[in-house]
């Protein structure tokens, strides 16, 4: 059996196939699964220096999908023949490119049959960020405002989708003419067919309109909860034309209203002392968006379980609805994980 790792402690890091093979007997809370389905993400090396995961060989692929072949004897949750999905933890030795994987019951959930097996490996992480940014971080309620920065990619649809279901006002901003008419287009697939978002900013025309058109939109306001999807620190040289569309830590300050919550997925991000005394004036907080710390820890693994099961259940409903991943074979893994590593896509999604 093979299975896809990265070579870490390469100047650049590099993957590759690598035999593997799993014990004879399965553990007592252990789950033996035959994957349909596997999603690629960037590997943060960083982060796992920082949790104290050093290896040779990294497991690539956490985001599975599949059928249950064989359960511990403790084993609670699921039978054989079960069709389940989830996200491998951290320190699993397995990939989930492997044809056969391990995993402790407490990483997956039932998948719901008329969701295809892809369509969960390739939405489960997007759906577990919106999830966390919103009801976790942001205390989301009926009546909010939301400003999501890059509403049409990935993170930013689950976002707008959730948020509406809930009956939060949603703002967004577009970075292409082609991205801003997917956007005013967005309608729920039940009930009253109004749009998904109440105003679609362009940020690709020159200087940005984001702060007057949000104050005139919130009555000069501000907004309850902005998601961002990373964000420009002034001063950076060099920028990327990906940058470049990237709001300013000041312009989203500045359209935060009293008692905000400004959700970040920026890793790096500094706050002036002016920036934190706007903070402090209007009694806003700002939280880091790390989605990892569901599997980094225990301590809140019933609730993890929940958002998992309920993130499947409003896909199957047509509640939350990705966009349709297409799915590569399984001896193009390696070079759409090199692709997806160097930030050319933001996912891949294999299907074995």
């Amino acid at each position: 059996m093979k299975g896809l790792f990265c070579r870490a402690a390469d100047a650049e890091p590099r993957f590759v196939i690598q035999e593997t093979s799993l014990p004879e007997a399965l553990g007592s809370h252990l789950v033996r699964v035959q994957v349909k389905a596997c999603g690629l993400r960037p590997l943060d090396l960083k982060l796992l220096g920082d949790i104290g995961i050093q290896r040779d060989l990294i497991p690539v692929g956490r985001e599975v999908a599949g059928v249950v072949l064989q359960v511990g004897d403790k084993v609670s949750f699921f039978q054989p023949e079960d069709e389940v999905g989830g996200i491998l933890p951290l320190d699993s030795p397995c990939s989930g490119l492997c044809d056969v994987i391990d995993v402790d019951e407490q990483y997956l959930v039932q998948k719901p049959e008329k969701l295809s097996s892809v369509c969960v490996a390739g939405a489960l992480r997007d759906g577990l960020c919106a999830y966390t940014a919103l009801h976790t971080h942001a205390r989301m309620a009926a009546g909010h405002t939301l400003l999501v920065m890059d509403g049409a990619g990935p993170f930013g649809l689950m976002c707008i989708q959730l948020a509406c279901y809930h009956g939060v006002k949603v703002l967004t901003t577009s970075h292409s003419p082609q991205q801003h008419a997917f956007l005013e287009q967005l309608r729920p697939s039940v009930g009253v067919q109004d749009p998904l978002v109440a105003k679609v900013i362009p940020v690709f025309n020159g200087p940005s309109e984001l702060l007057p058109v949000v104050l005139e939109e919130t009555g000069g306001l501000g907004v309850d909860i902005i998601v961002d999807s990373g964000v420009c620190l002034q001063g950076e040289e060099e920028e990327s034309e990906e940058a470049k569309l990237l709001p300013h830590k000041h312009d989203l300050i500045s359209v935060l209203g009293v008692g905000g919550h400004w959700v970040t997925s920026h890793k790096d991000l500094q706050l002036d002392p002016p920036d934190c005394r706007s903070l402090f004036l209007k009694s806003a907080s700002v939280t880091f968006l790390n989605h990892e710390v569901w599997t980094a820890s225990s301590a809140q693994q019933g609730r993890y379980l929940h958002i998992l099961k309920d993130i499947v259940d409003k896909m199957s409903a047509g509640v939350l609805r990705p966009q349709p991943e297409d799915a590569v074979p399984l001896y193009e893994a390696t070079v759409a994980m090199e692709t997806v590593q160097r930030h050319q896509k933001t996912k891949a999604v294999v299907q074995l």
